[in-house]
């Protein structure tokens, strides 16, 4: 999920990184470009403490394995890809003192990012080394509105979800009149504003534009006033706990028409919270989660056989993000971080989990990669 987070800045120097590295002891590479002897240094940001270490370590395994084939079948321009793990704990000020260590050890490229608003400030950091940053999570619109050249971000942003959440409400379900609900949080905003826009643009109306406090436990206020707007689909743009609370009591009160929520909410605790019966047939929006890919069951298998776990929902994601590098650097024949930059550009056709990647003027995808799941016996599936 791509969220937004807030931290305090009262984060002590222990804590703000840890970096670790893959191989031997961590070397700079120098001016050598990101190569140092046998080895290219990729780096590798996620966050490993914190409210979402959960989702950073899946990531990190995911980009663990994608180095580790890639490294067995030979590495990059017969050097091997060393990682250089740095965790920004989803924090702005974290995030901004990893990017710093990670351009200071001589990185050629780094990969990764989670939360919109550590990726955002961090972003800066490389654009100003001119290091590339493959992104593969955050999606904030307002990463790409940044303008730097190096950043690319290889997972659908908040424009192509509320492309996809307009399309299934006013086409797949015939929705006319859409309320969208969010929790005044920079991102479930961002998603909820645009969603607005896409709604009318599919030809629906909005008839409640809602804001809550992200804590919210009691939603009976905003439900009467969704009640008495009667619409056809309520969207909540925000995260799976107060989600599942929103969508308990909307069945509770018999507020009508369907509800959805969006990628921040794709988390099975969404259901075990609201209730299986309640949660039934809810709409969520998301980026390709690894068991709804087709292809994807040599990476499933790959991963399991490695962590003896389930992949993480973006560990596909993160997964293709070192391998779109390896590509990249391996057109470029260079580890130049110019050369590299000039090749991710240049990306057609990429053969990702996902699909192809290619990327716009501002490098975004070409093709959003978004899809809708629903709440079936308790478990997120493929609609019929």
């Amino acid at each position: 999920m791509r969220k937004w987070k807030k931290f305090g800045f009262a984060v002590s120097l222990a804590s703000m990184l840890m970096l670790t590295a893959c191989g031997s002891g961590g070397s700079s590479a120098g001016n050598s470009g990101g190569a140092s002897g046998s080895e290219i240094l990729i780096g590798v940001q996620t966050p490993t403490t914190g409210s979402e270490a959960k989702m950073g370590q899946d990531m990190n395994n995911a980009i663990q394995l994608a180095a580790d084939e890639i490294n067995a079948k030979g590495g990059i321009l017969g050097k091997k890809i060393k990682l250089v793990f740095a965790d920004d704990a989803s924090d702005p000020q974290t995030a901004t003192a990893a990017a710093n260590k990670l351009v200071s050890q001589g990185v050629a490229a780094v990969v990764g990012g989670y939360s919109s608003g550590a990726v955002l400030p961090a972003s800066g950091v490389y654009h100003n080394a001119g290091i590339p940053m493959v992104v593969t999570a955050a999606n904030s619109a307002k990463i790409p509105a940044q303008g730097y050249k190096e950043i690319f971000l290889i997972n659908g942003t908040t424009v192509h979800q509320a492309e996809a959440a307009a399309d299934y409400m006013t086409k797949k379900l015939g929705a006319k009149r859409i309320a969208l609900v969010h929790d005044n949080s920079a991102y479930a905003k961002d998603l909820a504003e645009l969603t607005k826009k896409s709604v009318g643009q599919a030809g629906g109306q909005v008839v409640a534009f809602e804001a809550v406090n992200p804590d919210e436990k009691d939603f009976t206020t905003l439900l009467t006033k969704l009640k008495n707007a009667k619409p056809d689909a309520t969207y909540w743009t925000a995260y799976y706990a107060a989600g599942g609370l929103l969508i308990k009591q909307f069945k509770q009160l018999g507020v009508p028409g369907a509800i959805g929520v969006g990628d921040g909410s794709n988390d099975k605790t969404l259901i075990d919270i609201a209730g299986k019966d309640a949660a039934e047939g809810t709409f969520v929006t998301t980026s390709p989660t690894a068991e709804f890919i087709p292809g994807a069951k040599a990476f499933l298998d790959a991963y399991k056989t490695k962590y003896h776990a389930d992949p993480g929902p973006y560990s596909a994601l993160a997964y293709d993000g070192m391998r779109l590098l390896a590509d990249a650097i391996t057109r470029a024949n260079s580890t130049d971080k110019a050369a590299i930059v000039k090749a991710l550009k240049e990306t057609k056709g990429f053969k990702a989990l996902e699909g192809d990647i290619a990327f716009k003027d501002d490098n975004t995808l070409e093709k959003s990669n978004f899809i809708v799941l629903v709440v079936k016996n308790g478990t997120f599936a493929l609609p019929q």
